[in-house]
């Protein structure tokens, strides 16, 4: 929508890996260099870590663009929890072997082979690992195991793993993992933007969709954007597409920091709100099978809530009770000297009252709009 609104040939801040968008800020560049001296190598183990939306698999993606096809053969895993067997047939099926049925011994003959053939066609292979910290400890030593092939005094693959924070601190730590690090020949940890780097990074992705200065941002926007998503480039593209979108939806073509704050609000309540109850909501289809029997359970839960309701009331007077007591028996020495206390329960009690008529507000507007949604899923369906 906002693409068409602002004469925009794509998509600029989609959230989904593209070399073409690639951002050269200093944390990148960094790890596009440990990159370049890894591969140079030809051998042993090149880690990248990050946080969830750093950029890693762009990162490698752009590095991938820059491979000679010719003379390296790329062999990419996106790995869910894997032991030290399954790992091979995984590693072997990303290299176009069929080894279903096979065990680990004949995968592991069949990759040596594959290997074999490539360098023998004047080609190494590059193993690509996203999400090792899915990666169980003999699982990355059968990994380690794959560096022992070679042709002679020639390493015959490489491995680059990227994943998490705690991927790293793994690899760092686990005393099991010790030959391994030895095989690490580069390493880095990519960090989030820095805050200068928020306007060119923006400005950068809207220029490769053609963005002509429509819309144009406020400086404060940009601050604001970073203290929001902590330099995250995944953040800042989520973001950065809302505040298109309601400048498209609101015809603007200044975004500003009051547009940024009720962004960053609408997608605070939408964190906030039930996982289950958008989609619940959106959906229409008068064939939705279990409608006759859904009514039944939130009036079940309602008479629940309600007893539950009156059971906090009830602990909440008999405290309340308690404390009338407590200032009425005590003497006046006694009373002076728990003065305090008294008056400090009186303020918890006070905060308690206020957070659960919160809390009792919101369930029972998330309840009534459940309620509301069945009964109206139950007449579409009757007059259906």
């Amino acid at each position: 929508m906002f693409d068409n609104f602002y004469g925009l040939s794509g998509k600029p801040f989609q959230l989904t890996p593209d070399p073409e968008f690639y951002f050269r800020s200093i944390t990148h560049r960094k790890a596009l260099s440990y990159l370049g001296y890894g591969l140079a190598q030809g051998e042993g183990f090149i880690v990248i870590t990050g946080e969830i939306g750093s950029g890693k698999s762009t990162l490698v993606a752009h590095m991938m663009e820059s491979l000679d096809t010719n003379a390296v053969t790329v062999a990419q895993i996106v790995t869910s929890k894997l032991n030290e067997d399954e790992i091979v047939h995984v590693v072997a099926a990303s290299m176009g072997l069929d080894v279903e049925g096979h065990d680990k011994a004949t995968a592991l003959t069949e990759i040596e082979n594959f290997l074999h053939d490539e360098a023998r066609s004047g080609r190494r292979v590059l193993l690509v690992i996203d999400e090792s910290q899915n990666l169980s400890v003999p699982a990355l030593e059968e990994l380690r195991m794959f560096s022992n092939f070679q042709l002679g005094n020639h390493p015959l693959m490489q491995t680059l793993l990227l994943g998490q924070p705690e991927f790293r601190t793994t690899l760092q730590n686990d005393a099991n993992l010790e030959q391994l690090r030895q095989r690490v020949i580069a390493a880095h940890h990519l960090e989030p933007m820095q805050k200068s780097e928020i306007e060119p990074y923006i400005i950068h992705r809207l220029e490769k969709v053609g963005w002509n200065g429509n819309p144009a941002f406020d400086q404060r926007v940009y601050a604001e954007l970073f203290e929001a998503s902590g330099g995250i480039p995944r953040r800042v593209n989520q973001i950065a597409n809302r505040l298109l979108l309601l400048g498209a939806v609101e015809e603007r073509n200044r975004i500003d920091a009051s547009m940024l704050q009720s962004v960053l609000r609408e997608m605070e309540a939408e964190r906030a709100f039930p996982a289950a109850a958008p989609s619940a909501l959106k959906q229409k289809e008068p064939e939705f099978e279990p409608v006759k029997a859904m009514p039944t359970v939130p009036r079940v839960d309602m008479q629940q809530f309600e007893a539950a309701l009156a059971e906090r009331d009830a602990q909440i007077a008999e405290l309340q009770q308690a404390i009338v007591e407590i200032s009425n028996q005590t003497d006046a020495a006694v009373s002076s000297a728990v003065a305090p206390e008294i008056e400090l329960m009186r303020e918890q009690v006070a905060r308690i009252e206020a957070r659960c008529f919160e809390q009792e507000r919101s369930i029972r507007q998330t309840l009534t709009m459940l309620i509301e949604w069945i009964e109206s899923e139950m007449d579409s369906s009757k007059a259906a």
